[in-house]
């Protein structure tokens, strides 16, 4: 059965809808009355930022063999963020409140319920008897639409250490962005080191 998981974690929340990030400005857009403008609400912003921001760290944790056999590991309620976003906790943090124009005091425990809903909605749709690619492919699906709402403000992938996650093409939709970012997912496809022992 195939999820959204960024749309699950959100109406499983409580949280708003999310909104697009506009790839020529890198801001979001929503629509009112049929005209664009480049903001939500105060009160949005928070989630906004912190649960693609969760999402597409998740992503990148399960990307090597190590991160994702502890992903299948942990229990739900490890402390994801520490894991997800180690040495960088503290500058993602701070960007998240730069981004939300408020000050992040109490928003740890908020952001490790958005990892733990996340990982608990994961570990439900994998299978029975999930391994390591199971669980890279099933992130490596959800990518492009965790990235489409990732506010380019936030710097993630500089923060993660990996500028490819701000890039403005994941944040492009349309017959021609699909075709390059399906490419892109080719190339960066999982692998893990018992595929690569076997060739």
């Amino acid at each position: 059965m195939s999820i959204n998981l960024l749309e699950t974690v959100q109406q499983n929340l409580g949280y708003p809808p999310l909104q697009k990030i506009d790839p020529n400005t890198q801001e979001t857009v929503a629509t009112q009355q049929g005209s664009a403008i480049n903001s939500i609400p105060l009160e949005n912003k928070f989630s906004q930022a912190a649960i693609p921001a969760v999402l597409t760290a998740l992503h990148n944790y399960v990307r090597t063999d190590e991160g994702a056999a502890s992903f299948l590991k942990h229990e739900i309620h490890t402390k994801w963020l520490t894991e997800i976003f180690n040495k960088n906790k503290k500058e993602v943090m701070q960007a998240i409140s730069s981004y939300t124009l408020q000050p992040n005091t109490d928003k740890d425990q908020e952001m490790n319920e958005i990892a733990k809903a996340a990982v608990g909605i994961v570990k439900k749709n994998l299978p029975e008897h999930p391994d390591l690619k199971d669980v890279k492919l099933f992130f490596s699906d959800q990518a492009t639409d965790i990235l489409l709402y990732l506010p380019a403000s936030l710097h993630l992938g500089k923060l993660l250490g990996d500028d490819t996650l701000d890039d403005t093409t994941n944040k492009m939709e349309g017959p021609v962005s699909s075709l390059i970012q399906s490419i892109g997912s080719v190339f960066a496809s999982p692998v893990t080191d018992n595929e690569i022992k076997k060739s």
